[in-house]
């Protein structure tokens, strides 16, 4: 097969070759030559691959001793880059026992793009939350809740520099051997000066997961929209289903049925308020992620939640050509 290249000024930051910023910032993790992958995946055979998508597919590996998952991005288009590029620069910077550990890296040239991390044996929160085999006990979902909070929490707020995820989902959330969880995937995530407006420049997410108003109004996802996406985890977790809209008159009528009862009723109602306040389409009215993660720990009240949600109106897209931006973490600009 013909090796395809990137654009040559993707590949170039400030002037300078793109690997040799990432060495120089990522301090933790290190660079990896392709052949050390290849054989740590046995050449990236099927038997190894633990899942595909849009972003390529992630295979099982074996490196010093440890198992990895080496993720393949799936093609050398700009975004690709893009992405690659701020998942190492930003995730180097972040130390939390509730992101999934970045191992390293590799650019070896032509078309490979590898991404190497710790394995998180347990797969993600959202293979347990919809399968249909086993159901995940009630115990472990709240402390997944409370993991995913304390990873916003960390990346809202007590950072070095405040960093916006834009992708939060089920399907993002790792549970290690202990299922514990482990924010992951930060290749759409940016960089936010707290001296300026949480915007960054463009929309980003999974459809169905990110603010109807970041998708409407272009050019505002910020950590207000991580919030929203917030009660995807937070709601899921408690109701089994991806809606975040209580299906009956009280709150714990949407409490997951495969749980047979077998669930803290006090617990359960935190959870399933939380994802509907950080639901509400009036970001204004929502908490930040520190006040939804003090209600569910039982350090504030539950919040005063209108009986049905109000609608939501927006005007017509916000032009972004003039606004401050966050820090964009890409090459090639």
């Amino acid at each position: 097969m013909a090796r395809k290249h990137l654009p040559k000024d993707a590949r170039f930051f400030r002037g300078k070759p793109i690997e040799d910023e990432l060495e120089l910032e990522a301090a933790g993790p290190r660079r990896f030559h392709y052949g050390e992958l290849a054989a740590a995946t046995a050449n990236f055979s099927d038997d190894r691959r633990l899942g595909s998508g849009g972003f390529g597919s992630v295979y099982r590996g074996f490196l010093n001793g440890g198992d990895v998952a080496v993720k393949r991005v799936a093609e050398t288009s700009r975004q690709g880059w893009k992405e690659f590029v701020a998942e190492v620069r930003i995730i180097s910077r972040l130390r939390h026992r509730n992101l999934v550990p970045l191992v390293g890296w590799c650019h070896d040239g032509g078309d490979e793009l590898l991404l190497v991390y710790e394995l998180m044996p347990n797969g993600s929160l959202d293979a347990h939350i919809h399968s249909s085999g086993n159901v995940l006990p009630w115990p472990a979902r709240y402390e997944v809740v409370l993991g995913v909070g304390a990873a916003l929490m960390y990346l809202h707020h007590e950072a070095e520099q405040r960093v916006v995820h834009r992708d939060i989902k089920p399907s993002n959330v790792m549970l290690d051997a202990s299922f514990s969880a482990r924010l992951g995937d930060f290749g759409l995530a940016r960089l936010i000066d707290d001296g300026r407006r949480s915007r960054t420049t463009g929309i980003a997410g999974t459809m169905g997961y990110i603010d109807a108003e970041c998708f409407l109004l272009a050019g505002r996802a910020s950590v207000e929209s991580d919030v929203y996406s917030f009660r995807a985890s937070s709601f899921s977790s408690g109701s089994g289903t991806r809606t975040a809209a209580p299906p009956g008159a009280g709150i714990l009528d949407a409490a997951d049925t495969r749980l047979n009862g077998e669930f803290d009723v006090a617990e359960m109602e935190r959870v399933l308020a939380v994802g509907l306040w950080c639901a509400h389409p009036d970001r204004g009215l929502r908490p930040s992620i520190r006040q939804a993660v003090s209600v569910l720990r039982f350090e504030a009240p539950l919040p005063s939640l209108p009986v049905r949600m109000p609608v939501a109106t927006y005007g017509p897209p916000v032009s972004t050509a003039s606004a401050p931006t966050s820090n964009d973490t890409s090459a090639g600009r």
